[in-house]
This record gives C-alpha cells, structure tokens and sequence, in this order.
C-alpha cells in the first residue's frame, strides 16, 4: 500500500482503465442460475475525489445482492493481489457460485486500489471508517438492484462490514463474516507472529511495536529492528494504528440484524476463538465451522499450507456457499 505497492499498482492496469471497463461491460460472464442468465458488468459510485468501481453480476428475478468485500492490503475484487503473491479468485468464485443460486453480487475495489484508483490520491491515507463509509455507499447502490442487500466481509473486510452496520442503510438485510478476526487484529497479528518459527524469537519486539501503534504512536524507523520492518513499514503506521484500535466483537454487539459467522478450521490467520468471540458478541448469529477450510475458504492441501492462496484452479470449500444461501433465504425480508 505505499510506493512499493503503487508501483505494483500500476502493473497490474493491464491497458488503460477505459478499455479495460469497455472490456467488462462487452464481455459479460453468463452463468445459468435460477433459470435466469446472470450478466456482469462494471459500475461506479462516487469516491471522495473519483470513482470508486465494482463488478455487478445481476440476475433478472434476483431478490438478494451481496456485497463482497475484500480483505486487508492490495487485494482485487477477485481476491488476488499480484503485489504480495496473492491469486486465489477466492471472490469471484464466490460471486458466480452465488449467482448459480439466483444471489446477486457486487465485487469491489477499494478505494485508492484497481479499478478504484483515482478515488483518493494516496492509498495509504485512509482509515478504516474510511471503508466503511464506502461499504454503506455500496449497500444504497445495491438496494436500486434488489430490496434486500447483504455485507460479506473476508478477513478485514468482515471488521469494515460490522463498521458499516453501525450505521446502517435501509436496504441492508444482514451481514455474513468470513474468517474474520473476532480480536484487535494487533493481537491477532501478535498470536500469528508467535507461531512462526522466523519471527518467534522477536516476538518482544513484536509486542512493544505493536503496543505502540494500538496507543496512537509511530515508532521511529530506527527503533524498528531490520528484520521487522517489513511487517510495520512507516507509510502504514497511521493506518495500522487506527485499526488496532477497533475489537471485532465488541463492535459486532452493536448489530442486532441477522448475522452469519464461517470459520474454517485450518484457517493460519483467523483461528476458530476469533469465530467464537464473534458468536459471543452476536447471539443471533449463524456460526459455521467449515472442516478442512482454510483463510481462502478452500479445501486445505495436506503439505502446502498456502497453496490456496496461489492457485486459482482450486474451487471453494465445498461447505461454504450452501451455508451463505440458505442464510440469505432464511432471513430475506
């Protein structure tokens, strides 16, 4: 997210974002659910300065659109992110298994990143509330496709979707959690940091840098050892600051609508207690442990533990998309 990632960025235009959105609209992605033929085509809201772009797949019967939100970093509305070695189309599986069932869907881009580029002028200048609003954006969009309009969120995303639902538009029906931190992400990232081997051995470090930015301060460049520095880069330290101070599931009693918690149980991120602090917080709420599912809600691979963060050829878990619908059609309003 800083000049490294915008260099990244911009590799990834691949031609000129008017070709590109010609591109969307003129190819679409025909996908039989429902009887129906489902089309995909680019759309745009306003972002505080430029557009901010996502990709609808709309059904012409559909009575529920869900909004996918992506996860922390420079991740795609496919969930890819060439940047940091990520491609799963973890996403856009989501959006067309969806649209097999007659759901409607919405992949965004978040603001400053992709198609969404020219809505800020920094990317990194953000903080999450920031998301949010856009997320709230997106749902009023969504109810001119359908009257009931859902908010899942991956990873980070399911954090911006409890924010979102703070304040709620009217045509949010619910909101569904997908391996979603149930803990300030500074402690979740400290818990992940001291199960790795490379990092274990400076987990004091950890925790003192960590401690710093859930306070509201920046450490100095130098007081940051070298080997840890590209786990707390300068350019974010404002945005990490302010997202360490948000705890997912005290944020998540505040939302008394239908709710929808999916953990998977092979999950390196996100560990089950996240899901069951969620569940605490949201007694209304669905909660799904998906056997065998890792952070890209894909079947683990025995002996390659991130292999589905890089192979787009593997589909979703199998046990994912049948607990999302039937959530959404048991609480359509």
């Amino acid at each position: 997210m800083g000049r490294a990632d915008r260099a990244a960025l911009s590799c990834i235009r691949l031609g000129d974002a008017m070709t590109r959105r010609l591109a969307a609209i003129l190819a679409a992605t025909t996908i039989l659910g429902a009887g129906a033929k489902a089309q995909a085509v680019e759309i745009q809201i306003d972002g505080p300065i430029g557009p901010l772009s996502g990709e609808l797949i709309d059904l012409p019967n559909a009575q529920d659109v869900v909004v996918i939100i992506p996860g922390s970093g420079p991740i795609d509305r496919d969930g890819n992110g060439p940047a940091i070695g990520m491609h799963s189309d973890l996403y856009r599986q989501l959006a067309e298994g969806l649209a097999l069932e007659g759901i409607a869907s919405i992949r965004i881009d978040k603001r400053g990143m992709f198609g969404s580029q020219d809505a800020i002028v920094d990317p990194n200048d953000i903080i999450v509330a920031n998301y949010a609003l856009d997320m709230r954006d997106w749902v009023a969009r969504a109810g001119h496709v359908t009257p009931c309009v859902w908010l899942a969120g991956h990873s980070e995303g399911g954090l911006v979707a409890l924010l979102a639902a703070q304040d709620p538009p009217e045509a949010l029906c619910g909101v569904i959690l997908l391996a979603t931190p149930g803990r300030p992400v500074g402690q979740l990232m400290i818990a992940q940091l001291e199960r790795n081997p490379m990092t274990a051995s400076a987990i004091d470090d950890i925790r003192a840098i960590v401690a710093r930015l859930e306070q509201g301060e920046s450490p100095e460049y130098d007081e940051i050892p070298a080997t840890l520095r590209p786990l707390f880069p300068g350019h974010l330290h404002r945005y990490m600051s302010d997202l360490f101070a948000h705890d997912p599931a005290r944020i998540a009693g505040d939302w008394p609508g239908p709710a929808l918690i999916v953990q998977g149980d092979h999950d390196v991120q996100v560990g089950v207690e996240d899901a069951e602090l969620l569940a605490q917080a949201l007694p209304q709420a669905g909660h799904h442990l998906i056997e065998g599912a890792t952070h890209m809600l894909k079947q683990d691979v025995p002996g390659q533990p991130f292999v589905t963060y890089s192979n787009p050829e593997l589909p979703l878990h199998p046990g994912i998309l049948p607990v999302m619908v039937r959530f959404i059609h048991d609480n359509h309003r």
